[in-house]
């Protein structure tokens, strides 16, 4: 078997070292992973400049670019061989409810969605490292588990892991994606010789974290796992769309 991973994070990551590490006795893994931090890229493609694919001593490929544009080229000529599955992650931080609209993790994983197996996006619940093993490890029992799911193709599963030893995880939970409140305002700054810029500012909290959301299996110390697809059409407004466009031309 043959796994491309990705990540936002960037390709010095410790999460993207933490899961090459634990799939490289399962399957053959190629990374390909942009050179900086792109945390935020959602399903970007650069199409201003060239892209430079680069390979490190330890055998990632490094690109200038987004995570959506390495997953693109592993899939469309970078590689000699396509490979079976498309893991992102591990990210550090939640990609929870809305986050997803952002995410460069879960859109490494999305950009896989063309080929036969599904796709994950894996997250740990904080920036910090000292979890990460136990996040790996539960990586690789999904991705080994992957041969029993039967899902409609273009199924990206999104995994929030939360950020405590492994034996302090209560287990797995199937979740929807909760939502978030509206994010902080952004923060103004002023350059010294006084031009004004902006930051954007932190998410918001949980408005929708309820039972049977991730938001709510996180807290609660379970693993998190949401099912995604990429159809986003609203085929509930269809009802009220439909009269209201009779008679309009």
């Amino acid at each position: 078997m043959r796994i491309l991973i990705s990540n936002d994070d960037g390709v010095m990551a410790p999460g993207l070292a933490a899961l090459r590490g634990a799939l490289a006795d399962y399957a053959e893994c190629v990374v390909i992973a942009p050179d900086t931090d792109k945390s935020g890229a959602s399903s970007s493609l650069t199409l201003d400049r060239p892209l430079h694919p680069m390979t490190l001593p330890n055998g990632f490929i490094s690109i200038n670019g987004t995570p959506t544009d390495c997953v693109h080229l592993g899939l469309n000529g970078l590689l000699q061989e396509l490979p079976d599955m498309v893991v992102s992650g591990i990210n550090l931080g939640a990609n929870l409810g809305d986050d997803v609209l952002y995410s460069g993790t879960v859109a490494a994983a999305l950009e896989g969605r063309f080929i036969g197996c599904p796709a994950f996006a894996f997250s740990l619940v904080s920036r910090q490292t000292e979890n990460l093993p136990a996040a790996a490890y539960i990586a690789r029992r999904l991705v080994e588990a992957h041969g029993k799911l039967d899902l409609p193709p273009r199924t990206v599963l999104n995994v929030n892991i939360p950020n405590l030893p492994l034996e302090h995880i209560r287990g797995i939970q199937l979740t929807r994606l909760g939502h978030r409140a509206r994010a902080a305002a952004p923060v103004k700054v002023v350059n010294p010789r006084g031009k004004e810029g902006y930051w954007i500012s932190v998410s918001g909290d949980a408005e929708d974290g309820g039972p049977g959301t991730d938001f709510h299996a996180v807290v609660q110390g379970y693993v998190s796992i949401t099912p995604l697809q990429l159809d986003r059409t609203f085929n509930e407004a269809f009802r009220s769309i439909e009269p209201w466009l009779e008679g309009l031309l």
